[in-house]
């Protein structure tokens, strides 16, 4: 008879950062497991400890948070502006969207009243900065936003209720440009994420239909959604140029980048900082 991990021994072992093959080992007698558990439980926490000395120190700063530094300063190297638009959205953006009450991602909308929620998404507001800048500047337009997002999502390792977006949209370039342009984008954000490798696959989005997933990582995890233009969506927000724009996700990056499991453990949180479980 082989004896694995208790119930509670496997929870605390994934909360302290146990690896997938540490997480599965099995044991002949539970004493032997038993004292297995205690020494890697106290090796797992003292390196905790001495990754919680680094940021006490300031040799550190979250994974996410310094992620975020050098897509900015990626981006605002090649020309892209970076914006900074509300957290709180309304009603009438998501309806632009074709986001109503029958639309399955309604159901996922954090509402704080009748006509406003928290944002599931930055394209919306992104839209309608195009729809001046597209007036007023030169083309094309580059702009990006990076910040928080709130759905509804199921529990599971690759999705919160929070997490943090990046969404990059060229408009006013030449049609034949776009898919090219796509992934040059998709390879800048790429590097600066320390993916070792990402590809791209066509696939079907809730919003827009026809769309190009960025896939990284060993378990080729959806880190980024493209879409191109003109797109029937523009109609309602009276754009008429061509564009090309990824959103991705800053957690999903981490994770596919250094093969982290959990999303919940690189997310806002009070129970971990940067992955390190604070109860130890």
């Amino acid at each position: 008879m082989a004896f694995r991990w208790s119930t509670t021994q496997a929870r605390r072992l994934k909360e302290l950062g146990a690896l997938s093959a540490q997480q599965r080992l099995s044991f002949q007698t539970s004493s032997e497991r038993d004292a297995a558990f205690q020494r890697l439980a106290g090796e797992l926490v003292r390196r905790e400890r001495r990754r919680l000395e680094e940021f006490r120190v300031g040799a550190l700063r979250p994974r996410v948070c310094r992620l975020e530094s050098r897509l900015t300063e990626m981006l605002t190297g090649r020309g892209f502006v970076q914006v900074n638009t509300p957290v709180i959205m309304a009603r009438s953006h998501l309806a632009k969207m074709a986001i109503t009450a029958e639309h399955p991602l309604i159901k996922k909308v954090y509402w704080l009243d009748r006509n406003r929620c928290l944002r599931p998404m930055l394209a919306p507001h992104l839209y309608s900065l195009l729809q001046n800048l597209l007036r007023l500047w030169e083309k094309p337009v580059r702009l990006f936003e990076v910040g928080p997002c709130f759905r509804r999502e199921g529990r599971g390792a690759q999705h919160a209720a929070e997490f943090t977006m990046l969404n990059l949209v060229e408009a006013g370039l030449p049609l034949d440009e776009r898919e090219g342009r796509l992934r040059e984008l998709a390879a800048w954000v790429a590097e600066s994420a320390g993916l070792a490798d990402h590809r791209v696959a066509s696939t079907q989005s809730e919003v827009y239909g026809d769309t190009i997933d960025i896939l990284a990582g060993e378990r080729r995890l959806e880190v980024g959604s493209a879409a191109m233009g003109p797109h029937a969506l523009d109609k309602a927000w009276r754009i008429t140029d061509t564009w090309v724009g990824i959103g991705f996700g800053l957690e999903r990056l981490v994770m596919a980048s250094e093969n982290v499991e959990s999303l919940g453990r690189l997310g806002r949180s009070l129970a971990y900082l940067d992955g390190i479980r604070l109860n130890i």
